[in-house]
């Protein structure tokens, strides 16, 4: 599939052309045929003679916004004075800042935030340990927590490489959920030194959020943080994928009329995000599944199975079908994807039911064209923004995390995860679905106050006194 302009790829041009005439039209002339988007044009300085012109445009990619600038630079009077990459000047300087809550405008101000008061909510907490959710920024912080060994599409691109994803997620953390969260880029990718990390510097959160490590790694830390903490442990990359494909899933069901316990579904895609979406859809009710990998269909006689592949073998593919993916394809109701670009065609898709569903997440090329893929199934999505039906991790993880935090919860269960995943369906009303809108969008004002309190309500939580007027004050 070609790619589209994108705001991702979006440059301003500063330049100068002649007053007057028509130059300023054969600019966006010029853009356009170069397969470029012109979204704004602004005028920055006039004079007699000359025009200052900013040009913003969107481009496929890094190498079409060069063609861009050539375009512009050869229509007759233009100067190029600047070019500025719009996604690389957002992040100058990082994205995320910490601010004090409380202004410190004397030495009265000075004297409570900071020493002599601060002493006695220490001997406070010290007292009381479980004070610190009430009188630190405890219970409003999550740690979000990488090595960079599977950032993105990027692949083991390290920590440093990672720190703006991290800086990315703690922002989507704040404008969702109202959560301060704190990018923790760790310098290992050694499971023992992160499940040592991450457990020392646990005392100063309410929850853990792992992104982007690598499989089969993530599973063992992830498991281990779990057993050892008394705070959720949450993998987005397995767990937040999960939940969003389910509550997605359960939408698209609607549209097509089947029911999740009579549905055949075939996936692609073993890795953290596979694992956990098969085992939320077994949850979740589903009998009849099969699930492919770079090596085949996974079935209990292949030889070298990983023990999560085993796992795998031991639970899904009752049928014991040894072949490949496209024909295991063949009269399945559902396809999910979380594995390559362009690994099926809509020849494949056409193999299966009458209103099959197909979730093609591979990132930024699914796994099947969609437009190809639309000409056979009745439903379809994938993880890209310029299509119908994104499915999106934003969706989940800021509302999981808020429910989380506002039970005081010390653990995530499948059965929050269930909750979530039916919140999220519940955000499209009845007269909302449709085949192209069976998610909401990440900025629809309910979606994270209804995934927070159907997590809060499974976790057995309460809801969260007003941060200025506490149930009752510790220390008096």
């Amino acid at each position: 599939m070609t790619a589209l302009p994108s705001v991702s790829y979006s440059i301003t041009v500063r330049l100068e052309v002649p007053a007057g005439g028509s130059t300023v039209s054969k600019l966006t002339t010029a853009v356009e045929q170069a397969g470029g988007l012109v979204t704004a044009l602004d005028v920055t300085a006039s004079g007699h003679e000359r025009l200052r012109i900013d040009v913003t445009c969107a481009a496929a990619d890094t190498e079409h916004a060069g063609r861009l600038v050539e375009a512009m630079r050869a229509v007759p009077g233009v100067e190029i004075a600047r070019v500025s990459d719009r996604t690389f000047l957002m992040h100058l300087g990082g994205k995320i800042s910490m601010e004090a809550k409380h202004p410190i405008r004397n030495r009265d101000d000075l004297s409570m935030i900071y020493t002599p008061g601060v002493a006695r909510v220490c001997l406070a907490i010290a007292n009381n340990p479980e004070d610190a959710r009430r009188l630190t920024i405890k219970r409003n912080s999550v740690a979000v927590v990488t090595d960079g060994s599977a950032v993105l599409g990027l692949g083991n691109i390290g920590p440093k490489a990672a720190l703006p994803v991290m800086e990315g997620k703690a922002a989507l953390f704040k404008r969702f959920a109202g959560i301060d969260a704190w990018p923790l880029c760790l310098d290992t990718q050694d499971p023992d030194e992160i499940v040592s990390i991450v457990k020392a510097i646990a005392p100063g959160f309410a929850g853990i959020n792992l992104e982007d490590i690598s499989a089969p790694r993530c599973f063992e830390i992830e498991a281990r943080l779990r057993e050892e903490l008394d705070i959720p442990v949450f993998h987005d990359d397995q767990h937040g994928t999960a939940v969003v494909v389910l509550g997605a899933l359960y939408n698209a069901l609607r549209v097509v009329g089947k029911d999740i316990s009579n549905v055949r579904v075939v996936m692609s895609g073993a890795g953290a995000a596979g694992t956990a979406i098969l085992k939320l859809l077994l949850a979740a009710g589903v009998k009849d599944t099969c699930v492919a990998d770079i090596g085949g269909v996974i079935h209990p006689e292949r030889d070298g199975l990983s023990p999560e592949l085993r796992w795998i073998a031991e639970n899904t593919n009752a049928a014991k079908y040894s072949g490949d993916l496209k024909g295991a394809l063949a009269g399945a109701d559902v396809f999910i994807g979380v594995s390559a670009p362009n690994i099926l065609t809509g020849a494949d898709i056409a193999t299966m039911n009458d209103d099959a569903i197909v979730f093609a997440l591979a990132n930024p090329v699914p796994e099947v064209d969609p437009a190809e893929a639309g000409e056979h199934a009745a439903v379809v999505a994938t993880g890209r923004s310029d299509f119908p039906n994104q499915i999106n991790n934003v969706l989940v993880f800021p509302g999981v995390f808020r429910g989380l935090l506002d039970a005081q919860s010390s653990k995530v269960s499948i059965q929050m995860e269930l909750a979530a995943a039916k919140a999220l369906a519940g955000v499209v009303t009845d007269e909302e679905l449709n085949a192209t809108y069976i998610v909401p969008s990440v900025f629809h004002p309910e979606v994270h106050n209804m995934v927070a309190h159907a997590v809060r309500d499974a976790a057995g939580g309460k809801a969260p006194a007003h941060e200025n007027f506490p149930d009752d004050s510790p220390g008096l």
